[in-house]
């Protein structure tokens, strides 16, 4: 057994692993600026130089301090027009608008003189004073510039260069940075005239080694540091410790009482099949299992919650009390505002384990050892709990490995009908504000958590039938 256990952690690295670099790959193509949803920037076409290079200090900092401005992996195959550097260009639409030039031109030293002449150019503008003769045509010329770092077909790049000429022709103001939008037009005609575009169709091997963003986000992550939220810049870990155990604390009361209930209600259900008795609890257990989770939480706060009728119990929240309130009346406080979801997740697992535990037991009651038991003369009890329920488990058990993963990822509707700051609600609102650090930690959690539920369901399978044994060699 313990060589067995052995050999499946060490599948279970390369598994991680893989799952990390697809997680990775999906983040780093999510769609949105990371750095500027985390410092909150508008539109800042009209700010001057002195808050534009503000901006961008900050800017520059802290995609610094989240290892952005690294190579995205180990090594890159690219095309010997693309530059192993490309991944210092800070702002993201400019360095897809390089990215394609490269590809189109091949010649990225001629690029690269033209975007610094469009950066030249865009600084002189916002240096240029704003007057009432000029305001209208200092507008147009930003807007005009802007569009220009996120073009790469020549004749619209032609075309807002002509936009551009009029605009400075409007006002004698612009006069001293008129040269600079020449440079502007002669660094374009550069790309032009010296175009290797077969560049682009010779591969080419980069190799960045460990300074790059995969290495230092799988090792922080390993050791617990899973970045910062881009919702409100606060550490993940320090906002998934303060979740996990409200989300615990419903995990774990609402699956305890489902097993405890499901279990024997699916045994004496197979056991007295066709009975009165069964056909009931058949009944009961479908109606059940045919109602939504989100209705009956509803239901449940208008009716009991102080929604529309009675008050019995709390609809929202955790608790009423402070951290310093005497630890039994925050326990039982707790427990108050637990019942109604606990109840929720309750009956959906009760329904659904019960109908499994049922199927698993006729199944077993089926078989050839229990007539043999039946006819030694063994009790009907003994019969059907010392022989035919340790042999009925294995799909429960089956079952139980899927419970790991929503032990992390929390109950989605629950939480959030009930307002619980658990990983439920809490993924649920790193969803909407696009707060991905959040949602990829939580989906290497549960990835995680689904490899150690099948992890334990092979040991439980080998408690609840010696049969079972990982020893043996493959036949």
């Amino acid at each position: 057994m313990a060589g067995y256990l052995l050999k499946r952690i060490l599948i279970f690295i390369p598994t991680l692993l893989v799952i990390s670099l697809l997680t990775h790959i999906i983040s780093i193509n999510a769609p949105g600026d990371p750095v500027d949803m985390m410092l909150n920037h508008g539109d800042n076409n009209e700010g001057q130089n002195v808050q534009r290079e503000s901006y961008q200090k900050s800017y520059n900092q802290l995609r610094h301090d989240l290892n952005l401005d690294l190579p995205v992996f180990y090594f890159s195959i690219s095309a010997l027009s693309t530059p192993d550097t490309l991944y210092k260009i800070s702002i993201v639409y400019h360095r897809e608008t390089l990215k394609r030039l490269a590809f189109m031109y091949g010649n990225w030293q001629q690029i690269s003189a033209y975007y610094l002449s469009l950066q030249k150019f865009e600084y002189a503008l916002y240096d240029v004073a704003k007057t009432d003769s000029n305001a209208v045509y200092l507008k147009k010329a930003k807007e005009d510039i802007f569009q220009l770092y996120l073009e790469y077909d020549t004749l619209k790049i032609n075309y807002l260069f002509s936009q551009i000429e009029n605009t400075l022709k409007q006002d004698a103001s612009f006069q001293l940075i008129q040269p600079l939008f020449n440079s502007i037009q002669f660094s374009f005609s550069n790309v032009l005239s010296s175009a290797t575009p077969y560049k682009s169709y010779i591969p080419k091997l980069y190799w960045y080694g460990l300074q790059n963003e995969y290495h230092h986000w799988i090792t922080h992550f390993m050791i617990g540091d899973f970045g910062l939220s881009y919702q409100d810049r606060r550490p993940v870990a320090a906002k998934i410790k303060e979740a996990i155990g409200w989300t615990l604390i419903l995990s774990f009361f609402s699956i305890l009482f489902s097993y405890l209930i499901a279990i024997p209600l699916g045994v004496i259900s197979a056991a007295k099949k066709g009975s009165k008795r069964e056909k009931i609890i058949s009944v009961f257990l479908f109606m059940l299992y045919s109602l939504p989770v989100f209705w009956i939480g509803t239901l449940a706060i208008i009716f009991l919650g102080g929604g529309d009728y009675l008050n019995w119990f709390p609809a929202f929240g955790v608790t009423n009390l402070s951290n310093n309130a005497p630890f039994i009346d925050r326990f039982w406080d707790i427990a108050y505002h637990f019942v109604l979801p606990v109840f929720c997740l309750f009956y959906n697992n009760l329904a659904f384990i019960s109908r499994q535990q049922r199927g698993a037991m006729l199944n077993a009651l089926s078989h050839d050892y229990i007539r043999t038991a039946r006819a030694k003369g063994l009790s009907e009890s003994n019969v059907i709990w010392k022989h035919a329920f340790r042999n009925s488990l294995i799909p429960i058990i089956t079952q139980f490995a899927h419970v790991f993963p929503t032990i992390i990822s929390g109950a989605f509707v629950i939480e959030y009908l009930f307002t619980i700051p658990g990983m439920g609600k809490l993924t649920f609102d790193a969803l909407i504000y696009r707060d991905y650090p959040m949602v990829f930690t939580n989906l290497m959690l549960v990835a995680f958590m689904t490899l150690l539920g099948n992890l334990v369901a092979d040991i439980l399978y080998t408690v609840a039938d010696p049969r079972i044994s990982f020893n043996k060699k493959d036949e």
